[in-house]
């Protein structure tokens, strides 16, 4: 049964309609996500299995902006024409959200994080130490395996070639958190900031943005140029958003993020607002600034934070990330301008681009 997306005309505020949108968007999934952990073939395998089978459900069902099931919904209706989206999208969304669980569970182990979406993350949840690393890790593979099987069990029309395309993403995707963390060994001075933009565009823009705005079209069997308008949209929202995180990640307040607000500096994250501080430094900023990030974890405590904090600010850095990230967000608008508008579709979405670009840091 097909279900009917909220109208954004004639409303001179799309405010209203823009979060109706997404608390409908967030209920069909959030719906669809939970019933992707009925799995009758594992219900008796073991009770350790169906405990952390429960704990990665609770995982993945905690209040979330559902932001790439949104995205999916805008590509679908604009290539459609229309509001009205098949119960097979909600299912296909469902399972491109779990494809996201799975990343930021093995994101989590990477990075060490220890939050996620305002609780703990799910290797802490799991057990103690590298224990719950391992286990994570595990349960991250068998979301990965649940989210193609929903995605391709969705008996929507060219859903094997979207799963595919979806699938080169991910490679992608992979190989920007290579870089991430590879970048992460490096001294300042030999990380650029186009390096950083590179992995914020592998990592984010084409994973988090561009695949789900080109998914939903492509399944609503949209047109070269729209495929082409979404993607160059989503190439530049996801970079604003990247951004925005990077400021959230040094500058950020841990309990209107979900995570912790000083996770970058702990991990010597070679984000933006900070190349772009090193490359404004003096020679005694600079030295300053390596010596930080280069400082072990055990030693990366209150004061080093807060000089942290104040050597980025001082030397531009957050200053220059803000420009981008409204640069950026700008950007994204123009391109959605030359884009359809069918029942308000398109401005609800430059709603919500406004949203994510401008969340609080």
């Amino acid at each position: 049964m097909a279900l009917t997306l909220p109208d954004a005309q004639p409303s001179p505020s799309l405010l209203p309609l823009e979060q109706a949108w997404l608390q409908l968007v967030q209920a069909e999934v959030e719906t669809s996500l939970a019933e992707l952990f009925e799995l009758h073939d594992e219900a008796h395998l073991d009770g350790r299995w169906t405990q952390a089978l429960a704990q990665a459900r609770a995982y993945a069902l905690r209040p979330a902006k559902r932001v790439r099931p949104a995205l999916v919904m805008a590509g679908y209706c604009l290539a459609r024409g229309s509001t009205a989206v098949p119960a097979g999208l909600w299912r296909f969304a469902a399972g491109l959200e779990l494809l996201h669980t799975f990343l930021l569970i093995h994101d989590d182990v990477a990075d060490q994080a220890e939050l996620r979406r305002g609780g703990a993350s799910l290797h802490r949840m799991l057990a103690p130490g590298r224990a719950g690393e391992d286990l994570a890790v595990v349960v991250g593979d068998h979301l990965f395996a649940r989210a193609l099987e929903a995605m391709l069990g969705s008996g929507l029309s060219g859903v094997a070639g979207v799963v595919q395309y979806s699938l080169a993403v991910c490679r992608h995707t992979a190989a920007g958190q290579y870089l991430d963390l590879d970048l992460g060994r490096a001294p300042l001075a030999e990380v650029t900031l186009f390096q950083t933009l590179r992995v914020a565009h592998l990592k984010t823009a084409r994973y988090g943005f561009c695949a789900p705005l080109v998914c939903g079209a492509m399944l609503g069997g949209a047109t070269t140029g729209l495929v082409e308008g979404l993607e160059r949209v989503g190439r530049h929202v996801g970079l604003a958003y990247q951004l925005r995180d990077d400021l959230l990640g040094l500058f950020g307040d841990s309990a209107v993020a979900g995570k912790a607000a000083d996770g970058d500096f702990l991990q010597g994250k070679r984000t933006f607002p900070v190349l772009a501080a090193f490359a404004r430094a003096g020679a005694a900023e600079r030295e300053e600034l390596e010596a930080l990030w280069a400082l072990p974890v055990e030693q990366k405590d209150a004061a080093a934070l807060a000089r942290a904090r104040s050597l980025v600010e001082s030397c531009g850095g957050r200053a220059a990330c803000e420009r981008m990230v409204e640069r950026a967000s700008r950007a994204a608008r123009r391109s959605l301008l030359a884009l359809p508008n069918p029942n308000g579709v398109r401005d609800l979405l430059d709603a919500l681009i406004a949203r994510l670009a401008h969340r609080a840091a």
